[in-house]
C-alpha cells in the first residue's frame, strides 16, 4: 500500500512538470487548500468530541498548574521560614543549653529571638504557626514558639519524623489544635492544616528538637477552596488514604457523588510533571477527571469538569465549522487568480532584468521589491550585481596600481644604478689618492644605500640588519672621531632570526644622536650593546647604551608617545620620517614610535617597543617580535 501511494505521488509530480507555472500554482492551491479543507471537515465531524475534550483537558491542566505553582510557592515559603529560624545561632544555642538560663537571659531571649520568629510569622500571613519543640530539660517553654517535645510525642508523625534523619515531613491534619491543652474548645481547632516538620540537630548528628511550620489548607490550596464563577468544574485534594479535601459549599459535586466516584481506586501515582485524565460517569452525567500526584506532600491534585455543557456546544461548533469552510474555500478560490497574476508579473520583470545582465548590462534597476520570496530573491540579486561591480572596480584599480608600481620600480632601478656607479667612481678616485678613510666611508655608504633601495621583502635576517648597523656606525665614527663602540652578544643561530627590515638601525641612530649629547667636553665615548633572548615563542632584542639616559618622568612620557594613537597612518609616518634627514632630530620619539607602529602593523598589537632608562647611566630599548629562525623554524 505504501509503495503504491509513493508511486502515485511520483507520477503526479512528473505530470505537474509538463504544465505551465500558472497551472502548477492552480493545482498547488487545490492540493494545499481544497483537499486539506475537505479532509479536515470529514475528520473533524468524527473527532469534535475529542477536540472539545482536549480543550477541557487543557483548561483543567492549566488550573492544576496554577494550583501546583501555588503549592510550590507555599512550600518554599514554609521551607524558607524553617531555614531562617535555623540560621539564627541564638535559637540553636538555646536548644543546646547545658544549664538553666536565668531570668534576665530568658527575658532578653524572648524580647529578641522569640520576637524575631514571631515577626517572621507575621510577615508571612499565610503561615499560621511556627513552633519549636525540644526535649532539653534546661530550657523553658516560651509560648507560642518554644515548647516541650513531650507535648507532641504522642502524635503519629513523631516516630516517622525521627526515622527521616533530618529530612522534612509534610503532614495534613484534620484539626489545628493547640499543643497546650485547653479546656475550652475553640472553633479554630477544627480547621484543616498542613504542617512542615523537621528534626533539629546541633551539632550534626545530635538531636536537640524539632520545628513545625503550619499553614491552613485554605491558604496552602487556594484554588481548591476558592469558589469559582463557573459551576462546571471543581478542584479537590486527595491524600494516599483516600481522604478528600475540597470546598464544602461548591455546587458541582455532592458528598454522595464523590463517594460514588471512588477516586482512590482510579488514581495512580504519577510523575509530578505528568498530568493524566480519564472520563467518569456519575448519576448519568459525564465528567472529565484530570489529576497529578505531588510526591512531596503525598497527595493528588484533582480537577473534575462536567462535560454536559460541552456536548451541547458541540453541535453548534460543528455547524459553524461547515459554514466557515464553505466561505473560506470560496474566498481562496477567487483570490487564487489575482495571486497568480501578481506573482507571475513580478517573476517576468525579474526574468527580463536577468536577461539584460546576461547580455553585459550591469547598470540596470530591478523594479521588483517587497518582502515576498520574489522580493527577497531580487534583493540578493541586487547585492550580487553590486558585488560584481565592486570586484570589477577592484580588478581595474589593482591592475592600475600594479602598472604604477612597475614604473616606480623601473625608475628606482635606473636611479639606484646611477648612484651606485657615481659612488664607485668617487671611491676609485679616493683609493688612487690613497684616501683610505674616505674610501671606507664610501664603501659603507654604498652598502647602506643598496640595503635601503633593495627592498624585495619586508623581512630580513638579523645578520643583514647587523651589517647595515655596522656600516652606519662606521660612518658615525668618521663624524665623531671614533667615539662610538658597538658590541653584540649573539650566538651564531641568532644571526638567522627574522626581523623587519630597517627596524634596528633607527634605534641605533637614536642612541648615537641622543647618547653623545651628554658630554660637555665632547670627548666621552659611547658604548652600544645588542643582545637577544627568547621567551615563550617571542624574541626580545635589547639595545642598550651608556649615554645620558633619562629621568623616570621623561622615560614614561617617551613610552606614552611611542604608544600614542593620536598619529597619522603608521606607514605614512614611517615613510615621511625615513625620507627626511631630520626625521629623528626633534627628540620627540617619532622615530621610535614609527618603528613601534611598524612592528604592530606587521606582527600585531602584542608586539612592539618599550624603553627603560636611568638618568646619567643608561638607556635600554627592548623590541618584542615573534620568534622565527629562518634555519630552525618557529620556536
Amino acid at each position: 500500500m505504501l509503495r503504491r501511494l509513493r508511486s502515485l505521488v511520483q507520477y503526479f509530480i512528473q505530470r505537474l512538470e509538463h504544465y505551465s507555472l500558472q497551472q502548477r500554482l492552480f493545482f498547488s492551491y487545490i492540493i494545499i487548500i481544497l483537499i486539506p479543507s475537505v479532509v479536515f471537515s470529514l475528520i473533524i465531524f468524527r473527532q469534535l468530541n475529542e477536540s472539545f475534550t482536549k480543550e477541557v483537558v487543557r483548561k483543567s491542566e492549566s488550573s492544576i498548574e496554577i494550583e501546583k505553582t501555588n503549592i510550590r510557592n507555599n512550600m518554599e515559603t514554609m521551607e524558607r521560614a524553617v531555614q531562617l529560624v535555623l540560621s539564627d545561632r541564638e535559637v540553636m544555642y538555646y536548644l543546646d543549653r547545658s544549664s538553666e538560663p536565668d531570668t534576665s537571659e530568658l527575658i532578653e531571649f524572648s524580647n529578641s529571638t522569640v520576637n524575631n520568629i514571631l515577626r517572621l510569622q507575621f510577615n508571612n500571613p499565610d503561615i499560621e504557626h511556627i513552633r519549636i519543640f525540644s526535649d532539653n530539660p534546661f530550657i523553658s517553654e516560651i509560648w507560642p514558639v518554644f515548647l516541650k517535645e513531650s507535648r507532641v510525642q504522642i502524635e503519629p508523625w513523631h516516630e516517622e519524623l525521627n526515622r527521616l534523619d533530618g529530612a522534612g515531613l509534610w503532614q495534613i491534619s484534620e484539626r489545628d489544635k493547640e499543643p497546650i491543652h485547653n479546656l475550652i474548645l475553640d472553633e479554630k481547632e477544627f480547621r484543616q492544616k498542613i504542617s512542615l516538620l523537621r528534626e533539629l540537630e546541633y551539632p550534626k548528628g545530635k538531636h536537640v528538637g524539632l520545628i513545625q511550620i503550619d499553614m491552613l489548607l485554605t491558604s496552602f490550596f487556594p484554588s481548591t477552596y476558592k469558589i469559582h464563577d463557573s459551576e462546571q468544574s471543581q478542584m479537590l485534594i486527595m491524600n494516599d488514604t483516600g481522604r478528600l479535601y475540597y470546598a464544602d459549599d461548591h455546587p458541582l459535586l455532592t458528598v454522595t457523588d464523590l463517594a460514588d466516584a471512588k477516586l482512590n481506586e482510579k488514581l495512580y501515582h504519577t510523575d509530578e510533571k505528568t498530568l493524566t485524565h480519564f472520563k467518569l460517569s456519575l448519576s448519568g452525567k459525564p465528567y472529565l477527571v484530570v489529576y497529578t500526584y505531588i510526591d512531596s506532600i503525598q497527595a493528588y491534585v484533582v480537577h473534575m469538569t462536567s462535560m454536559q455543557a460541552v456536548l451541547a456546544e458541540l453541535n453548534n461548533t460543528r455547524n459553524t465549522i461547515l459554514l466557515v469552510n464553505v466561505i473560506l474555500i470560496a474566498i481562496l478560490s477567487v483570490s487564487t487568480f489575482f495571486l497568480n497574476s501578481l506573482i507571475l508579473k513580478k517573476l517576468r520583470q525579474l526574468t527580463l532584468s536577468m536577461k539584460k545582465i546576461r547580455l553585459g548590462d550591469f547598470n540596470i534597476q530591478l523594479p521588483v521589491g517587497g518582502g515576498s520570496e520574489v522580493g527577497e530573491l531580487t534583493h540578493h540579486f541586487r547585492k550580487m550585481i553590486n558585488k560584481i561591480n565592486e570586484l570589477i572596480a577592484d580588478a581595474v584599480n589593482k591592475q592600475s596600481a600594479t602598472k604604477e608600481a612597475e614604473l616606480k620600480t623601473l625608475k628606482n632601478q635606473i636611479d639606484s644604478h646611477f648612484l651606485y656607479n657615481t659612488l664607485e667612481n668617487i671611491k676609485m678616485m679616493a683609493e688612487v689618492e690613497d684616501q683610505r678613510p674616505i674610501s671606507d666611508a664610501l664603501t659603507s655608504l654604498g652598502s647602506m644605500m643598496r640595503y635601503n633601495l633593495r627592498w624585495s621583502s619586508e623581512y630580513v635576517r638579523l645578520r643583514e640588519e647587523m651589517n647595515h648597523i655596522r656600516h652606519y656606525i662606521a660612518l658615525m665614527n668618521l663624524r665623531f672621531d671614533q667615539r662610538i663602540y658597538f658590541h653584540t652578544e649573539l650566538q651564531e643561530q641568532d644571526l638567522d632570526l627574522e626581523v623587519l627590515k630597517m627596524s634596528l638601525q633607527p634605534i641605533i641612530e637614536n642612541a648615537v644622536k641622543h647618547g653623545l649629547r651628554s658630554s660637555a667636553s665632547g670627548n666621552d665615548d659611547l658604548n652600544i650593546s645588542l643582545r637577544t633572548f627568547a621567551v615563550n615563542r617571542t624574541q626580545v632584542i635589547v639595545i642598550e647604551d651608556d649615554g645620558a639616559g633619562m629621568s623616570s618622568e621623561k622615560t614614561k612620557l617617551l613610552n606614552n608617545k611611542i604608544r600614542s594613537l593620536e598619529t597619522d597612518d603608521p606607514v605614512t609616518s614611517l615613510m615621511e620620517t625615513s625620507s627626511s634627514p631630520h626625521g629623528m632630530r626633534s627628540g620627540n620619539g617619532i622615530g621610535l614610535r614609527n618603528v613601534h607602529q611598524r612592528l604592530q602593523l606587521f606582527y600585531g598589537h602584542a608586539y612592539g617597543l618599550w624603553v627603560e632608562s636611568e638618568e646619567g647611566k643608561y638607556t635600554r630599548v627592548m623590541m618584542k617580535i615573534p620568534y622565527f629562525n629562518l634555519n630552525g623554524g618557529v620556536s
